[in-house]
């Protein structure tokens, strides 16, 4: 079996490992900003904790971007090695993935840097597919221990784009991020579920990423409930249920992930509780289902959960000086 290529070290820098996975961190922030949003027309004492919990994630992406920034240009060598791993590179749509969340903060109060936000981010994002997807189908082939949840990021951040984009007007672009978005996540959940059942286990650092397995339905539902007038047909029905199905099979692994030490890779658990969380809520809003918003509700406490601890441990793991390392 052939080993991933190790990304080179540059002894005593901390800068040399700086993670694309920090990323992961903002899709969170922004998803719980988010959700907050959408839980506001039932709890509408959420809607003063969605606007704080936009400029605190904006924070966090910008000083993210800025450290990601100087490792491309002080750690050149470092930044060409993760962007050859096999697996850190599906990592990187989460850059743009997150300006696109970004975009969705602002609607509709302030369409115009929304609108600048999306055009960045969309950018990004089919730069990065294309890019990711050129490596996939040109490069040597993959070894099955390369495959994992992370692969469906490229993926999840192409549907991503039809949410604030159809707002926006951009409904031809959007239904093409839709529909491409939709094609892979398909190929890549049967890659993935072959290489889940008949290959080795994942190792116990990407095992926080089957949480990913929820956002691609759950993102492609509200999308598509944009790009379609909030009209809830059976596709629809079939999207977010799919997304609750992914919910219950992660549950079975629960106990595992539970056991395992903290790594970054846990900030997986975040964004795709929140996407399941939105759906909820607006499939709630549409529908007046109290039963979903009784799910949305239950979700959202999770969520909150998960975020707090994640942040608690994301900072004492810095203090420690366990973040930046040698891996």
């Amino acid at each position: 079996m052939t080993d991933a290529p190790e990304i080179p070290a540059q002894t005593g820098s901390s800068l040399t490992h700086y993670p694309i996975t920090f990323y992961a961190v903002t899709m969170g922030l922004f998803g719980l900003t988010l959700a907050f949003h959408a839980a506001s027309r039932v709890l509408p004492w959420l809607a003063p904790a969605s606007h704080v919990m936009v400029w605190v994630s904006i924070a966090v992406f910008v000083a993210i971007t800025i450290g990601y920034l100087a490792k491309m240009v002080l750690r050149t060598p470092a930044f060409i090695g993760e962007w050859h791993h096999p697996i850190r590179v599906s990592f990187y749509p989460a850059a743009s993935i997150s300006l696109l969340l970004m975009a969705v903060c602002f609607l509709p109060e302030q369409e115009g840097i929304a609108n600048i936000l999306w055009i960045l981010g969309a950018i990004l994002q089919g730069g990065l597919t294309l890019a990711i997807l050129a490596r996939w189908i040109g490069h040597k082939p993959f070894e099955y221990s390369h495959i994992n949840p992370a692969w469906f990021i490229p993926a999840v951040g192409n549907v991503v784009v039809p949410v604030a984009g159809a707002q926006l007007g951009y409904h031809d672009l959007s239904w093409l991020f839709f529909s491409g978005g939709l094609l892979f996540w398909i190929i890549l959940l049967t890659l993935v579920m072959n290489r889940l059942i008949f290959h080795t286990p994942l190792p116990g650092k990407l095992l926080p990423t089957l949480v990913i397995m929820i956002a691609p339905p759950a993102i492609s539902f509200i999308a598509y409930m944009n790009l379609n007038g909030g009209q809830v047909d059976t596709f629809a029905h079939i999207l977010l249920n799919l997304g609750y199905v992914f919910a219950l099979i992660v549950l079975t692994q629960l106990p595992k992930i539970m056991k395992l030490p903290f790594a970054m890779s846990f900030w997986a658990l975040s964004f795709p509780i929140a996407s399941l969380t939105i759906a909820s809520f607006k499939y709630a809003g549409l529908e007046k289902s109290q039963s979903h918003e009784l799910i949305g509700k239950i979700l959202l406490v999770v969520l909150l959960v998960v975020i707090i601890t994640l942040v608690y441990r994301t900072l004492l793991a810095i203090a420690r000086g366990q973040i930046c390392q040698p891996e």
